[in-house]
């Protein structure tokens, strides 16, 4: 779909913007919108219909605030606690505190050893809780890590895998694989 956007994009650029050099670019099609040789933004949302909202196909998370450049969202687990959650791509599940795990009902309570991104090597509590939303996405029975230590939990690919999805200025916008 990418590729048809931007081909229609071009297109529309001679047609809109005859007198625009030919530096003139088409940003992300799913944005809908360009930017001019001058750094004039102009909207091209008529051309993209549908695409900026929430649709079947695709759900787009607002980003709360970034942390260290990292985006940070709402995250409900077991459909009644909610707390704020790093996306954190680079981690391979999901690392709750100790306060959500005081607040969720976690079954059957485990060991688990981990590395830390400094190389050191610590072991955690783990466990599987009843589910984990992100807007209208859900996962049943996710297992999680508690981190005693940790001020936020971590999102990490335990959940991200089962999405193709993409890291926008503003939302991240998820689509079923």
């Amino acid at each position: 779909m990418r590729i048809i956007y931007t081909k229609w994009i071009v297109v529309l650029i001679g047609i809109l913007l005859p007198t625009a050099s030919s530096v003139a670019k088409a940003q992300d099609a799913d944005l809908c919108f360009m930017t001019t040789s001058s750094g004039k933004k102009i909207n091209l949302g008529g051309l993209c219909s549908g695409s900026v909202t929430e649709s079947s196909s695709s759900v787009r998370i607002p980003i709360k605030r970034y942390q260290a450049k990292t985006p940070i969202i709402d995250v409900k687990f077991n459909g009644n606690y909610t707390t704020e959650m790093v996306v954190d791509t680079g981690a391979s599940g999901i690392l709750i505190t100790q306060t959500t795990a005081d607040n969720i009902k976690i079954n059957f309570p485990g060991k688990a050893k981990g590395s830390l991104a400094d190389g050191s090597i610590v072991e955690f509590d783990t466990g599987t809780i009843d589910s984990i939303a992100v807007g209208s996405l859900k996962l049943n029975s996710p297992k999680v890590t508690i981190a005693p230590k940790a001020s936020i939990g971590l999102l990490g690919h335990e959940f991200l895998d089962n999405y193709d999805w993409k890291i926008v200025d503003t939302f991240i916008e998820f689509r079923k694989r």
